[in-house]
């Protein structure tokens, strides 16, 4: 069994990162206010060759000896990916994973349930997309949703990650079940959607695997295409273990699941401390949307005058976004910044970039 502990609690964070402001950020902000001896997920891992096989660039996928840990390899020839052998109706999907380090703009590592393959124009899909980085800068990444084909109607919301993901591992989870989804890193629920019956086919309803690649994207990943992939650095690594696949197996074209598997199933995810999101983790989710997250489709009144459905707009969050959804830019903050010696560019640099 795999014990997921906490990592953001009510205390003050201190994490080695380059950037001054950021660094600083740490040293005198509280994250969040989960306790960090709370009881933690226990979550069954799988090996790779027990519930994986490989997507594309196999000469670039390497696995442990223990076939617990898998890397994934980006170079100038190809990147890599793998993929669960099975579909699922539902369930608790999750890794640890470290992210290549050094000068990494233009690489997407993503971490993500689709049935693209079976579904080609009707196709679900819930994201995690890391999105390269520059050295000394914050790591950003991005969430997003699609049902039913739905890719005109991207719900893409972007955030800075609150640690350096290249030091160290952390666990990245996506809770999918009949009515609600659940972004985790960590135990701290970052993002909630909750079904309702106006979204009608655009809530993912259809058997989907887990997937993990990484690959050049330089073309919109860091800056919307500013900086590219620079192959002076490869191979470039993304690292993956304690993988877990909670849920039950389905055949994706006849949908049929067992109903033994689908009764027990429901029931585990139901009483497993991932299915709901405590008091302190909701306070720590609203705390981390509102100190990292940089972008909203529910706030971009341009892409979508009225907002879809599902979102729930706080209308003190609204304030501080411009239009296009993006983070407006904090002046006095940026002033204060600057007489310390230190451009304070997140923000700022969040405006800049396409999403």
């Amino acid at each position: 069994m795999l014990e997921m502990a906490a990592v953001v609690g009510c205390q003050k964070q201190k994490v080695a990162v380059t950037n001054a402001d950021y660094a600083e950020d740490f040293e005198n902000q509280v994250v969040g206010c989960v306790d960090v001896h709370s009881a933690a997920f226990n979550v069954e891992t799988v090996t790779f060759n027990k519930g994986f096989s490989h997507l594309f660039g196999e000469g670039n996928t390497i696995r442990s000896a223990d076939d617990k840990t898998v890397q994934l390899h980006l170079n100038q020839y190809t990147g890599s990916g793998f993929k669960s052998s099975e579909l699922y109706n539902h369930g608790f999907f999750s890794a640890k994973i470290k992210l290549p380090s050094e000068y990494t703009a233009g690489i997407v590592v993503a971490f993500y349930m689709t049935n693209g393959d079976v579904f080609r124009k009707t196709h679900d899909e819930l994201d995690f997309e890391f999105l390269g980085n520059i050295r000394g800068k914050r790591w950003r990444f991005q969430t997003n949703m699609y049902g039913n084909g739905s890719t005109s109607r991207g719900r893409e919301e972007r955030y800075y990650l609150w640690f350096d993901p290249c030091k160290e591992f952390h666990r990245y989870s996506i809770l999918w079940t009949t009515n609600i989804i659940i972004f985790y890193i960590d135990d701290v629920p970052i993002r909630e959607m909750v079904r309702n019956d106006e979204m009608g086919a655009d809530f993912p309803s259809k058997p989907m695997g887990l997937y993990a690649t990484i690959w050049d994207a330089s073309d919109w990943a860091t800056s919307g295409g500013k900086y590219k992939v620079n192959y002076k650095y490869a191979p470039f690594v993304a690292e993956f273990t304690d993988l877990a696949l909670h849920g039950c197996p389905a055949d994706p074209l006849q949908e049929v699941v067992t109903p033994d598997c689908v009764s027990r199933e429901d029931g585990q995810l139901a009483s497993d401390d991932y299915a709901s999101i405590t008091p302190k983790q909701r306070n720590a989710m609203k705390r981390f949307r509102g100190k990292y997250m940089y972008y909203s489709y529910c706030y971009d009144t341009i892409r979508y005058p009225v907002p879809p459905p599902e979102c729930v707009v706080d209308l003190a969050m609204r304030q501080r976004f411009k239009d296009t959804g993006r983070l407006k830019f904090d002046e006095k903050h940026h002033r204060h910044s600057k007489k310390r010696g230190v451009v304070m560019d997140a923000r700022n640099n969040g405006n800049q970039e396409n999403v």
